[in-house]
């Protein structure tokens, strides 16, 4: 087969995703995990006398044989690809090419091998969320108190900061690495055609083994636990479960990515992606420094959530003891949801580890809009020396517009100069008091603290 850049082929076959999660959703590791539960199954035969101790050495010795141009021959012939597989691996095993697969049906492998694989996935996506975190605490630790301005409904709202905001993407990734280590994927087990195991009694009828016994033994050895009850697959359910902590995550990731894009903003300017020497922003304006790694991060992240359909449709839509209408499609959106937000992850650790932040710009921003937000804390002054809170209200309010208006026309924001030379203030408060109080530059409450405790609570939680 050619799979070259003259035919189609998946921007996650070259383009997207690493090297590790490409070869967990390989056809190489498929096919030897299949072989795996075959060795397995047949050491559990083994035990009961069924299968021959050569036999099992026979199949052990030719478990890493994969040749699926071969078997690939033999599908297009017989058009079933496991029993091709199983045609190719018995053609290599003289002595127990015989035993392979006896008394299983098909999904009792390939089920079997999908769970080794989804763990083998889930993992991958586990150790690169917790490196991201890490990378999210170290900036979040560094900017814990850098104040700037933050923002209700895209306007400017009181003062936050820099590492609080940082640490409330580092807590929504939390909950995501939670869910992922919480995950517990199954197999099918030993069950049969329908999940009844008929089969398997029927094999080892007079034998030392029961059919149930079979089944943990297998289980054993692939490190899996398996359902309790299955029917032809185990329960699809559990696609659906896995897909939704996928889910999750792409969400949590792609409201950090949509942030970061509007701080980016030419409007705002306070955080930036790295940028290559070389790196071209735009081919038609030369000056353009693009935030092309969030975009992608959304555009991926909204693509695993497109997949989330197909896992519920599986689900629900599996008559009786199984149809085979969930087959194509898991081919897909299984490693290519895994290949996303294997690609997003990747991804979003390099704009966190070089990403910049513009403190001049913040402390430009703060000064042009901090003095609205602290308009609150005089406020609140006013009202601990006995002014009535509504008409300090009003005086406010009123003054604020005005101030509102010269920044909109360019000018330098006049509220602090308005508010301390407002008469029904200056009962109550000296100007110099006025005007320290709407400094907002220290304005952000517990933020920092508040920020310290979610990154040290979740470093307290993994350790």
């Amino acid at each position: 087969m050619d799979f070259g850049f003259d035919t189609f082929i998946s921007p996650l076959t070259w383009r997207y995703g690493s090297d590790e999660m490409k070869s967990i959703w390989s056809e190489r590791n498929k096919r030897l995990l299949l072989r795996r539960v075959w060795i397995a199954l047949a050491s559990a035969q083994n035990r009961a006398g069924i299968v021959s101790d050569a036999q099992l050495e026979d199949l052990k010795a030719h478990a890493e044989d994969v040749d699926i141009e071969r078997a690939l021959e033999i599908e297009a012939e017989i058009r079933h690809d496991l029993m091709a597989e199983i045609k190719t691996y018995a053609e290599q095993c003289k002595v127990g090419g015989g035993i392979i697969h006896l008394g299983a049906t098909s999904m009792d492998v390939l089920d079997n091998a999908d769970a080794m694989r989804l763990k083998q996935a889930v993992a991958l996506i586990l150790a690169k969320a917790e490196a991201l975190r890490a990378s999210f605490a170290e900036k979040a630790e560094k900017y814990i108190e850098v104040p700037c301005m933050a923002f209700t409904h895209i306007q400017s709202a009181e003062v936050t900061t820099v590492g609080y905001r940082l640490a409330l993407a580092v807590q929504d990734l939390d909950e995501c690495i939670a869910a992922l280590k919480a995950i517990e994927i199954k197999g099918k087990g030993l069950k049969g055609a329908v999940g009844t195991r008929a089969s398997y009694k029927c094999l080892l009828a007079g034998t030392c083994m029961t059919s149930e016994e079979l089944d943990k033994a297998v289980m054993d050895e692939l490190g899996l636990v398996a359902f309790d009850g299955a029917t032809q697959v185990y329960p699809r359910t559990q696609d659906l479960r896995i897909m939704h902590v996928l889910d999750d995550l792409s969400c949590a990731l792609a409201k950090f990515a949509l942030d970061f894009r509007m701080l980016q903003s030419s409007a705002i300017g306070e955080w930036s992606e790295p940028f290559g020497k070389s790196q071209v922003g735009s081919s038609a304006m030369p000056f353009k420094r693009n935030p092309i790694n969030c975009e992608k991060v959304d555009s991926l992240c909204r693509y695993v959530h497109s997949l989330v359909p197909n896992a519920w449709d599986n689900a629900s839509l599996s008559i009786l003891e199984r149809t085979l209408d969930d087959s194509a499609n898991r081919r897909l959106f299984l490693p290519q949801a895994f290949l996303a937000m294997d690609e997003v992850l990747i991804t979003a650790k390099k704009v966190v580890d070089g990403m910049n932040v513009h403190e001049a710009t913040i402390r430009r921003n703060l000064e042009a809009f901090g003095v609205f937000a602290a308009t609150e804390r005089l406020l609140m002054e006013l009202g601990r020396r006995g002014a009535d809170r509504q008409e300090m209200h009003e005086t406010i309010r009123e003054n604020s517009l005005k101030a509102w208006a010269a920044v909109q026309e360019g000018k330098p924001n006049p509220l602090a100069e308005l508010l301390g030379s407002e008469a029904s203030i200056l009962k109550y408060m000296t100007k110099e008091e006025v005007l320290s109080c709407l400094d907002a530059s220290d304005y952000y409450g517990d933020a920092p603290r508040m920020a310290k405790a979610i990154i040290c609570r979740n470093q307290s939680h993994k350790s």
